[in-house]
């Protein structure tokens, strides 16, 4: 498998208390790799540093090396936003931005320079269409995308991530705040979608990983236990706590 993601001894330190601890991990691209394991492991820090989310906030420190096309992008002369560009973000809970659904997809594109309505009409299908939403949508894309549903937005949101062509979707538990059919959609695209960009999905959810993966990386207190093919990591893990885990199908190793 060819590797789109390289991270070296990565450490990550909030307020001088170690959250991360010497991730060495490569993953795949054009598959979907899912970071699995109980809450509060580290499974959000190690997704929002691989596009530099990780800056944002404050007082963080990080060590080691992440390599995207050969460039490190911990290189502080490394442009955070072209990055960021390059790897789209899916939070957990929806969040569009205050104007029309027409006007939250067209936005990154605007802003690098896309001015063209043709083109920027364009866009806005072809995004909506990938992420499921266009029949639904297309005849209200001046309404405001507040009025769409909670499942609704979240699709926006994976759409108006398409918008500036990432190569890489990062996705922090996109359903856990939607209802099941909802979460099921969500669920769908995502499928969809990793033929065309590396996706890594963040989630606490045993039976989503199972349904979802292709490669697994589980983590517990800050540390990589495992990760591998996901038939290979469900099947026959070779370590104990990653074993309990999936024996046990709860979210906390006890």
């Amino acid at each position: 498998m060819k590797s789109q993601i390289i991270m070296e001894n990565v450490s990550v330190y909030y307020e001088g208390k170690c959250v991360l601890s010497n991730v060495n991990l490569e993953i795949p691209e054009k598959q979907l790799t899912v970071i699995m394991g109980p809450s509060g492991c580290g499974k959000t820090t190690l997704l929002k540093s691989l596009n530099r989310m990780i800056d944002l906030e404050s007082d963080v420190k990080i060590d080691g090396k992440i390599i995207i096309d050969g460039v490190n992008i911990l290189d502080r002369k490394t442009d955070a936003t072209a990055i960021r560009k390059k790897l789209g973000y899916i939070c957990q809970t929806p969040n569009p931005l205050p104007m029309s659904i027409y006007d939250n997809l067209a936005y990154g594109p605007r802003i690098h320079g896309t001015k063209n309505k043709v083109e920027l009409n364009s866009i806005v299908e072809k995004c909506l269409v990938a992420a499921g939403l266009w029949n639904e949508v297309s005849h209200r894309l001046k309404d405001p995308a507040s009025k769409l549903s909670l499942g609704q937005q979240q699709r926006l949101c994976i759409a108006r991530a398409l918008t500036v062509e990432p190569e890489v979707l990062l996705c922090d538990e996109p359903t856990s705040a939607l209802d099941p059919i909802s979460a099921k959609h969500i669920e769908e695209q995502l499928l969809a979608l990793k033929n065309d960009y590396t996706t890594v999905l963040v989630t606490h959810t045993l039976r989503q990983a199972r349904r979802l993966a292709d490669y697994v990386v589980f983590i517990y207190l800050g540390q990589i236990v495992e990760h591998g093919p996901a038939k290979q990591l469900f099947d026959d893990p070779k370590e104990p706590k990653t074993r309990a885990y999936i024996k046990e199908g709860i979210e906390y190793i006890t």
